[in-house]
């Protein structure tokens, strides 16, 4: 099956507006039974009220996810996703006392709580950890009445625009995905082009684009500052449960290392025989680049994973023959891939723009990794399933590095040659450069006034540089580029995780592959199903590793180091 089976979630709209009916009568209820009363109950009453909370946000889950799926498969039906959000934001709006009351009740009520309800334990220690950062519930409720005319309307706005645009390419019209994908190409005009085309577009775009990105940074520096952060990315920190320290390391860790970066850089430049390398010629590929139709990549990836694990195989396995991926590139579909957790009574949904590509095989690679891992958290309450971007990306990587080490034991020297190089290539799009995009986002929320784009081009320009050194020359055609990274419009100073995880793979996956943990493969799976439920440090500490440790990062950086090596020394 190529296409998604969305029956899983509601058989039509008929199911799913008995369903919304159902539970915002539902809500009612529970916000009548409940709201200024939580101080009254005793433990086992509380848990009850908690199990309620729980399903409630369950269905909320279940509806929306229908909604954006709708969406992303075709963006033309944003006011269908826009009527279930205002719909949603009803029973939202029921339940919404609910943390800010605990979170307001005596120290001693909530403690006697959080021991009784053990199972949340968790989840309720975090709403008290962070509960200075609550508005009251008047203030609350304005900004969720708000929510979907603020920065959500720009998502969607900047989805809309960004699936809409058509670049022209010798004679036809690609998607985004498509002319990307034309930077993997082995003839450099044909990058030239591409690059030259693509940011054409994006030009013809610039004064929606800069205004989405101003307005997104504008509501986050006005929410943060109500709200009592410190800085603009804390909210980020907080949810992936690390800390400000552990974050500033890993950025100070890769910035310390950018050299490997030239290194190798230096290194392709040679082999490619280029006087200069410019920034479309990141991607070229060495020797002959590799194709995978859908097909073959279905393979390649259920047989790496079963060598890992029969449970990985097993969930990959279902994901391809009952609906669970959209993979090829529509007209009006949504650019980009992900896996979206769903919900327990259905089960996760991955959205791909299959190409053919290397690439492509590695990014089915990392979206069925997030699959796995959503999968195997539904053994934990709902509550607790939602996982910190750090430890969700840990999984996706890792799954890549699984297909990696299958295939390149079945290469000759030149294919391995060039599968390292494009191995090598990805580590850095998802360590160095997601640490530039931090350090981008960091100086852009620095600025209190509205950018011009001639200034925002500037900044990603300084530091998009920073990685490459003097080994790649950024082009003016690429000053633009930073105006179609999703992550900056939907999910501000995400970006870190990516490295985060990518540094913390190599430190896992070394240690599985030395064999120096003999029961890695089942300490690996219980973290995956612990879902959220765990902190990220302690979850890494049953491995042996300290990631507040100033030292850890260097682990990772180590195991990039040997692959450049490796690379650079290839005979």
């Amino acid at each position: 099956m190529l296409e998604w089976d969305l029956t899983a979630l509601f058989t039509n709209e008929n199911n799913l507006n008995e369903f919304m009916q159902k539970h915002l009568k539902k809500s009612s209820e529970f916000r009548l039974k409940y709201e200024n009363n939580l101080y009254k109950l005793n433990p086992k009453e509380f848990l009850n009220s908690l199990k309620e909370y729980e399903n409630l946000n369950l269905a909320l889950q279940k509806i929306l996810t229908f909604a954006y799926l709708t969406f992303a498969k075709d963006t033309t039906k944003g006011s269908f996703y826009a009527k279930y959000e205002e719909e949603c934001k009803k029973i939202e709006e029921n339940i919404l006392f609910f943390e800010l009351e605990f979170c307001d009740l005596k120290q001693e009520k909530t403690q006697e709580f959080i021991d009784f309800c053990k199972d949340y334990s968790f989840y309720l220690s975090n709403l008290i950890k962070n509960k200075q950062y609550n508005l009251s519930k008047k203030e609350e409720r304005i900004l969720l009445q708000l929510s979907n005319t603020g920065a959500n309307a720009f998502a969607r706005l900047f989805d809309e625009s960004m699936s809409a645009l058509k670049i022209p390419f010798e004679g036809k019209k690609l998607s985004e995905e498509e002319i990307l994908s034309k930077l993997y190409h082995h003839d450099r005009k044909i990058r030239k082009k591409a690059a030259k085309k693509f940011t054409k577009s994006l030009e013809k775009n610039s004064s929606l684009l800069t205004f989405i990105f101003n307005m997104i940074k504008t509501q986050r520096q006005i929410i943060c500052n109500l709200r009592g952060y410190e800085n603009y990315e804390l909210p980020r920190h907080i949810s992936n449960q690390i800390s400000q320290k552990s974050v500033d390391a890993l950025i100070l860790s890769a910035q310390k290392n950018f050299h490997l970066v030239s290194k190798f850089y230096k290194r392709k430049k040679q082999i490619l025989g280029f006087n200069k390398l410019k920034d479309y010629d990141r991607y070229a590929p060495i020797g002959k680049e590799a194709h995978f139709d859908f097909k073959e990549a279905k393979k390649i990836v259920l047989n790496a994973f079963g060598a890992f694990s029969k449970e990985f195989k097993d969930i990959a396995q279902e994901a391809f023959d009952k609906g669970w991926l959209d993979v090829y590139p529509k007209n009006k579909k949504q650019s980009g891939a992900f896996s979206h957790p769903a919900t327990p009574d259905s089960h996760p949904f991955i959205l791909l723009n299959y190409t053919d590509q290397r690439r492509d095989l590695f990014t089915l690679a990392h979206e069925l990794g997030h699959t796995i891992h959503q999968k195997l958290s539904y053994k934990v309450s709902f509550l607790n399933q939602n996982t910190p971007l750090t430890t969700s990306e840990m999984a996706s990587v890792f799954a890549e590095m699984l297909v990696f080490d299958y295939i390149k034991d079945k290469l000759n020297k030149e294919e391995l040659l060039t599968l390292y190089a494009a191995k090598i290539e990805d580590i850095f799009a998802t360590f160095y450069r997601q640490i530039n995009f931090t350090c981008f986002e960091r100086r852009i929320y620095k600025e209190k006034d509205e950018l011009s784009k001639d200034k925002i081009d500037r900044i990603w320009l300084e530091e998009s540089q920073k990685m490459f050194g003097d080994s790649v020359i950024l082009t003016k055609n690429y000053a633009c580029w930073w105006s179609y990274i999703p992550h900056f419009i939907h999910s501000p100073f995400y970006c870190y995780a990516y490295a985060y995880a990518q540094l913390l793979v190599l430190a896992l996956y070394g240690l599985y592959k030395s064999n120096k943990c003999p029961n890695f493969k089942e300490l690996y799976l219980s973290m995956l199903s612990s879902g959220g439920s765990i902190s990220p440090k302690d979850l890494i500490a049953s491995f042996g590793f300290d990631i507040e440790s100033k030292n850890f990062w260097e682990i990772g950086i180590k195991e990039i180091e040997k692959l450049i090596n490796d690379f650079v020394n290839f005979k």
